[in-house]
């Protein structure tokens, strides 16, 4: 049995399925998180991701599976005996009590004596930078600051594992950026396994070691946030990881090759098999070109270091290109682009992603 007091945990799910009634809101989930990693489950409203935070706290049972911390098997065993720790997307403080009261109450509940929690939360004001605030009430401190009063009551339980549901959504941007580097920070200097729930992918990219995709109570794919970017295995994937999103557009077969429908330059070769086809094109991998394939402007959108530039291109579609600075073009202009890089090729049935080589084209000159 691993010793709760262990500096960080592994969290397994094993075939783990969840329903409410006729809905199934998990379905035969596996989920392997190493000790002492940083693990994001991201997806859409309603894909499964804080139900599955709430089957490794115990706050819910599985309909079928186990669950598994530090190799335990703790499906049946209450959150109080699990050895988390847990931050609510409200923050969950009590508001009659102190900055101090809160962050010690776990502590209390469960007997430490005071020393040991005077000196417990000794350290987390400090960690956290929030020893000027432990005598104010949470209705006197700011969005950042309650959150940073959540997070010490996690600091201070000593917990292997730390779970995360949206804790920075009720935050503005530049907060959540800044709260963003501090929970990295956080995570990395205690060593803990920490698993963070988000719909935002900024938070994703920027905080996981690995990210879990989820949609529709299934791991859409389980990797590593460059490679979520870099080699995304589902059309799903594909438009879910990058702003703006990843172009996908239809193609079809020539000869010598693919194009997309309604153009003739050809992209890539055309991979074996005789199934309808997507192109994903990154929009930072498209540039203006004298040659290539052709397009129409519709909106510029100027947002400081880049411009989107949205544009028809073949037989009805639109396909969006970032590009550096400030690009002033009015619609309906004729543009041309090139690709940086080679197209994701997508069987369109089953969007999943297919294995492809660029063609030998004037479009990526």
């Amino acid at each position: 049995m691993t010793d709760p007091s262990a500096r960080s945990a592994s969290v397994r799910l094993l075939d783990v399925t969840r329903r409410f009634g006729a809905a199934t809101a998990l379905d035969h989930v596996c989920i392997d998180i190493p000790a002492g990693s940083f693990t994001v489950l991201l997806g859409p409203s309603g894909c499964g991701k804080s139900t599955c935070l709430r089957l490794i706290a115990g706050l819910e049972q599985p309909s079928a599976g186990r669950v598994e911390i530090g190799g335990r098997d703790v499906t049946e065993i209450p959150p109080a005996a699990r050895g988390i720790a847990m931050v609510f997307q409200s923050y969950a403080l009590f508001p009659h009590l102190s900055v101090a009261e809160n962050v010690v109450f776990g502590l209390k509940a469960r007997g430490l004596a005071r020393a040991e929690r005077d000196r417990r939360l000794g350290e987390a004001a400090e960690l956290l930078g929030i020893g000027h605030l432990l005598h104010r009430r949470p209705a006197q401190l700011s969005g950042g600051q309650q959150q940073r009063v959540a997070l010490g009551r996690a600091v201070v339980a000593r917990a292997p594992v730390c779970l995360m549901d949206e804790p920075l959504s009720n935050l503005d941007a530049q907060l959540r950026a800044e709260m963003r580097r501090e929970i990295l920070a956080l995570q990395r200097r205690l060593g803990i396994t920490m698993i963070y729930v988000t719909h935002d992918q900024t938070e994703a990219m920027s905080m996981a070691d690995r990210v879990v995709l989820l949609r529709d109570g299934r791991i859409e794919q389980h990797a590593a946030p460059d490679l979520l970017y870099a080699q995304p295995e589902t059309v799903f994937a594909a438009g879910f990881i990058g702003t703006p999103p990843m172009n996908l557009l239809a193609l079809e077969r020539g000869p010598h090759g693919v194009s997309i429908v309604g153009t003739t330059q050809l992209i890539a070769r055309a991979p074996e098999g005789g199934g309808a086809l997507l192109a994903g094109i990154r929009p930072e991998t498209l540039r203006l070109s004298d040659g290539g394939i052709p397009a129409r402007i519709v909106a510029a959108e100027y947002l400081g270091a880049d411009t989107v530039l949205v544009c028809a291109i073949g037989a009805g579609a639109q396909i969006q290109a970032r590009l550096a600075g400030r690009i002033a073009l009015a619609p309906d202009t004729p543009v041309a682009f090139a690709l940086d890089a080679a197209p994701h090729l997508f069987d369109a049935a089953s969007g999943k992603r297919i294995a492809s080589a660029p063609a030998e084209a004037p479009v990526f000159a």
